[in-house]
């Protein structure tokens, strides 16, 4: 994830624009997805790393790649963090640049979000505020260049009965941290969950994520407390990564990370996974990391 902040440096100027099917950074065309340390190429070298963080200070931009090194998702603050314990001045400044998009420059204080055939533009607020904190830009995965959609199938999402033995859990953060690996990361767990794709399947009720997606949608939730894994996969589990985060863009469109929906409060589970051996954390109870270290998982905070 790539984050905009204010620069310190005034007299550079930086405008994102998407124009078509086209995301320049200061006139520079950047195809997304792309590796994190090709960004050198459009923002020179970058000033540091903090965990998995990449950030070039002096222009308020860092990046969050995903495990294979590629990002396909901007990130422009527009406030402080209210709920950040550092004092204004200790926190990273915030985007001050332009926002233009088929040639007009969108009002960051207020805009509808704007789904594009390739991009989307979205904006995010924190609780009791009205002007976003936040402005998402991400590469559009369902509708991208040279992508076609599937179709369809009404069987798609719905649960087949597994003649095989299953891992039962007993903590839905500890779960979902699993799918996490099997779904999206090692594509072992299908199908892989879509969110917009999930709510065009549903037939139940109309699902309107413009307006629900501020908080967990229970059948999106419930759908994921009811996915069967199968015993043979808990050998595959290595490592849990709760920083790669698709599955929680996933269970919440308009996250903006501070939630709690999701915390491992006990560690229960982990004796279920013999090769378990790390785990990088941001959703979990403060006991969570000492009780996974004290059987021998390696466990830190991102």
């Amino acid at each position: 994830m790539i984050t905009f902040f204010k620069q310190k440096n005034k007299s550079f100027h930086l405008t994102i624009k998407i124009d078509s099917d086209k995301l320049f950074i200061n006139e520079k065309v950047i195809d997304f997805p792309i590796n994190a340390n090709e960004l050198e190429e459009y923002l020179g070298k970058p000033s540091g790393t903090n965990g998995n963080e990449i950030y070039w200070k002096h222009l308020g931009i860092s990046t969050n790649p995903h495990k294979n090194g590629r990002t396909n998702h901007l990130s422009l603050h527009t406030a402080y963090n209210p709920m950040e314990s550092k004092s204004k001045t200790e926190q990273k400044p915030f985007f001050i640049g332009k926002i233009i998009v088929d040639d007009v420059e969108i009002n960051k204080k207020r805009f509808e979000n704007i789904t594009m055939r390739k991009y989307e533009v979205k904006h995010f607020t924190y609780t009791g505020k009205k002007s976003p904190c936040l402005i998402s830009i991400s590469y559009n995965q369902v509708f991208g260049k040279g992508f076609v959609k599937p179709k369809l199938t009404k069987d798609k999402y719905t649960f087949k009965k597994l003649n095989e033995e299953l891992i039962e859990f007993s903590d839905f953060g500890f779960k979902l941290s699993i799918i996490q690996e099997l779904m999206y990361n090692k594509e072992l767990l299908k199908p892989k969950f879509d969110l917009y794709e999930f709510v065009e399947w549903y037939e139940k009720r109309k699902i309107d994520i413009k307006k629900e997606g501020y908080a967990p949608i229970p059948e999106v939730t419930q759908y994921f407390k009811d996915i069967q894994i199968p015993k043979k996969y808990a050998s595959r589990i290595t490592e849990i990564n709760q920083n790669d985060g698709d599955i929680y863009m996933q269970l919440l469109a308009f996250g903006e990370g501070w939630e709690n929906y999701w915390d491992i409060e006990t560690t229960k589970d982990a004796k279920q996974f013999p090769n378990l051996k790390k785990a990088v954390l941001c959703y979990a109870k403060d006991n969570v990391i000492d009780e996974l270290n004290n059987i021998g998982i390696q466990a830190q905070w991102i």
